[in-house]
Protein backbone atom coordinates (compact mmCIF):
# COMPACT_ATOMS: atom_id res chain seq x y z
CA UNK A 1 0.00 0.00 0.00
CA UNK A 2 1.36 3.44 -0.90
CA UNK A 3 0.34 6.20 1.48
CA UNK A 4 -0.18 9.79 0.33
CA UNK A 5 1.36 11.01 3.58
CA UNK A 6 4.60 10.19 5.32
CA UNK A 7 5.83 10.17 8.92
CA UNK A 8 9.47 10.93 9.63
CA UNK A 9 11.24 11.28 12.94
CA UNK A 10 14.76 12.73 13.12
CA UNK A 11 16.78 12.23 16.30
CA UNK A 12 20.08 13.82 17.22
CA UNK A 13 22.72 11.17 16.63
CA UNK A 14 24.97 12.01 19.61
CA UNK A 15 22.35 11.18 22.26
CA UNK A 16 22.62 8.16 24.54
CA UNK A 17 20.67 5.17 23.24
CA UNK A 18 18.00 5.47 25.96
CA UNK A 19 17.53 9.14 25.05
CA UNK A 20 17.12 8.35 21.34
CA UNK A 21 14.48 5.73 22.13
CA UNK A 22 12.70 8.01 24.60
CA UNK A 23 12.62 10.94 22.16
CA UNK A 24 11.39 8.71 19.33
CA UNK A 25 8.59 7.31 21.49
CA UNK A 26 7.44 10.76 22.63
CA UNK A 27 7.50 12.14 19.09
CA UNK A 28 5.58 9.16 17.69
CA UNK A 29 2.97 9.81 20.37
CA UNK A 30 2.72 13.39 19.15
CA UNK A 31 2.10 12.23 15.59
CA UNK A 32 -0.51 9.74 16.79
CA UNK A 33 -2.32 12.43 18.75
CA UNK A 34 -2.59 14.64 15.66
CA UNK A 35 -5.78 13.01 14.40
CA UNK A 36 -7.97 9.96 14.56
CA UNK A 37 -7.08 8.93 11.00
CA UNK A 38 -3.53 8.31 12.26
CA UNK A 39 -4.48 5.30 14.38
CA UNK A 40 -5.65 1.91 13.16
CA UNK A 41 -7.99 -0.49 14.89
CA UNK A 42 -7.16 -2.51 18.02
CA UNK A 43 -5.51 -5.90 17.56
CA UNK A 44 -6.78 -9.21 18.85
CA UNK A 45 -5.03 -12.60 18.92
CA UNK A 46 -6.64 -16.01 18.45
CA UNK A 47 -7.22 -16.34 22.21
CA UNK A 48 -9.21 -13.11 22.31
CA UNK A 49 -6.54 -11.00 24.02
CA UNK A 50 -6.93 -7.40 22.91
CA UNK A 51 -4.04 -5.06 22.16
CA UNK A 52 -3.85 -1.33 21.65
CA UNK A 53 -4.06 0.06 18.11
CA UNK A 54 -0.93 1.31 16.34
CA UNK A 55 -0.11 4.04 13.87
CA UNK A 56 -1.62 3.17 10.50
CA UNK A 57 1.51 3.76 8.46
CA UNK A 58 5.24 3.15 8.79
CA UNK A 59 7.47 5.62 10.61
CA UNK A 60 10.92 6.33 9.19
CA UNK A 61 13.55 7.27 11.77
CA UNK A 62 16.52 9.41 10.71
CA UNK A 63 19.78 10.45 12.38
CA UNK A 64 20.77 14.11 12.45
CA UNK A 65 23.12 16.60 14.03
CA UNK A 66 21.70 19.51 16.00
CA UNK A 67 22.31 21.78 13.01
CA UNK A 68 20.51 19.38 10.67
CA UNK A 69 17.53 19.20 13.04
CA UNK A 70 17.29 22.99 13.07
CA UNK A 71 17.46 23.09 9.27
CA UNK A 72 14.71 20.44 8.96
CA UNK A 73 12.57 22.28 11.54
CA UNK A 74 12.97 25.54 9.60
CA UNK A 75 11.97 23.77 6.37
CA UNK A 76 8.93 22.22 8.08
CA UNK A 77 7.74 25.58 9.39
CA UNK A 78 8.22 27.20 5.97
CA UNK A 79 6.18 24.44 4.29
CA UNK A 80 3.46 24.31 6.94
CA UNK A 81 4.25 20.66 7.73
CA UNK A 82 2.84 19.39 11.04
CA UNK A 83 5.62 18.90 13.58
CA UNK A 84 6.31 17.59 17.05
CA UNK A 85 9.50 18.69 18.80
CA UNK A 86 11.65 17.50 21.67
CA UNK A 87 14.24 19.85 23.14
CA UNK A 88 17.33 19.20 25.22
CA UNK A 89 15.77 20.97 28.21
CA UNK A 90 12.89 18.49 28.28
CA UNK A 91 15.28 15.80 29.60
CA UNK A 92 15.45 17.80 32.86
CA UNK A 93 11.69 17.96 33.47
CA UNK A 94 9.40 15.32 34.83
CA UNK A 95 6.01 16.11 33.37
CA UNK A 96 4.14 17.49 30.38
CA UNK A 97 3.36 20.87 31.97
CA UNK A 98 7.05 21.53 32.62
CA UNK A 99 7.93 20.33 29.12
CA UNK A 100 5.60 22.89 27.57
CA UNK A 101 6.99 25.59 29.89
CA UNK A 102 10.62 25.01 28.88
CA UNK A 103 9.65 25.12 25.20
CA UNK A 104 7.59 28.29 25.66
CA UNK A 105 10.34 30.03 27.66
CA UNK A 106 13.29 29.03 25.43
CA UNK A 107 15.02 31.89 23.65
CA UNK A 108 16.38 29.26 21.25
CA UNK A 109 15.02 25.74 20.77
CA UNK A 110 17.87 23.25 21.20
CA UNK A 111 16.24 20.40 19.31
CA UNK A 112 17.15 16.78 19.97
CA UNK A 113 14.23 15.38 18.00
CA UNK A 114 11.71 16.37 15.37
CA UNK A 115 8.72 14.47 14.00
CA UNK A 116 7.01 15.52 10.80
CA UNK A 117 3.81 14.31 9.20
CA UNK A 118 2.52 15.52 5.88
CA UNK A 119 2.45 14.92 2.17
CA UNK A 120 5.18 12.58 0.96
CA UNK A 121 6.96 15.24 -1.12
CA UNK A 122 6.86 17.82 1.68
CA UNK A 123 8.25 15.40 4.26
CA UNK A 124 10.96 14.28 1.81
CA UNK A 125 11.99 17.91 1.28
CA UNK A 126 11.98 18.69 5.00
CA UNK A 127 14.21 15.70 5.82
CA UNK A 128 16.34 15.89 2.66
CA UNK A 129 19.91 14.77 3.21
CA UNK A 130 19.31 12.95 6.51
CA UNK A 131 20.32 9.29 6.64
CA UNK A 132 18.06 6.63 8.09
CA UNK A 133 19.04 5.89 11.67
CA UNK A 134 21.38 2.90 11.86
Amino acid sequence: MRFTTKIGIAVRSDLATWQKLNVTAFLAGGVAADGEDMIGLPYEDEEGNRYLPLLRQPVLVFAATGEELTRAWTRALARGVRTAIYTEEMFKTGNDDDNRAVVREAAELRLVGLAVHGGRNDVDKVLKGLPLHP
